[in-house]
């Protein structure tokens, strides 16, 4: 049978566990209000508020309030705090693909793309077929004229989503770009099975032809 003292000891350490819980249960409570709270000010466009509720509730140490403050500000045009909240969730959680995503928007927004591409360089570091991530890169490559590094990131998009029209679209005329005319020619054909009488690709074959 345990000593009076250990009993003692043992008394006490179950309370404070108690405690915990109950506290760490009550912290969830608030925090899943205040979440709620705000999905609901943004679905009615009322962004101030959805921000305002987080911010409540903030922890600095909290990946979720800062990646959720980094997503409302955007939606608030308050990009430079946006970011600020993103980088945070990504220094908290070094391996989030969301939040790297997340830092994008508000970075293009305010014209940072060489920040961008870094964000999505350490996605494709973590993730190498993400297909969003090489889209996008397959599309600011295009936009600099750069199609040679365009059709990298493009092609292994199309090899994941052989039939998706906006890959199709861009990787037909990153080869047509790149003086691939009878690559460009069979794109635009698969681009006109999903998307009949499509204006871009009917543009294309007839400066093909």
């Amino acid at each position: 049978m345990p000593s009076k003292s250990l009993q003692s000891r043992l008394i006490t350490l179950l309370l404070l566990f108690s405690s915990f819980t109950v506290y760490s249960q009550t912290n969830y409570t608030a925090l899943q209000e205040a979440f709620g709270k705000s999905q609901q000010y943004e679905s009615r466009g009322n962004f101030t508020d959805a921000i305002s509720v987080i911010k409540s509730v903030y922890q600095e140490d909290s990946y979720e309030t800062n990646l959720r403050l980094g997503w409302v500000t955007y939606l608030a045009g308050l990009f430079t705090e946006s970011t600020a909240y993103y980088q945070k969730a990504m220094k908290l959680k070094p391996y989030s693909i969301e939040a790297k995503l997340g830092f994008a928007n508000p970075a293009s927004a305010l014209g940072n793309w060489d920040q961008v591409m870094a964000r999505y360089n350490e996605i494709l570091t973590i993730d190498p077929q993400n297909t969003t991530v090489n889209y996008r890169m397959g599309s600011i490559y295009y936009g600099r004229k750069d199609f040679a590094k365009a059709e990298k990131y493009l092609e292994k998009v199309i090899n994941l989503y052989p039939f998706d029209y906006d890959s199709m679209i861009l990787f037909a005329w990153t080869n047509f770009k790149l003086g691939k005319l009878r690559e460009a020619q069979v794109m635009f054909n698969k681009v006109l099975l999903n998307k009949p009488n499509d204006t871009s690709a009917l543009e294309g074959l007839s400066l093909i032809k």
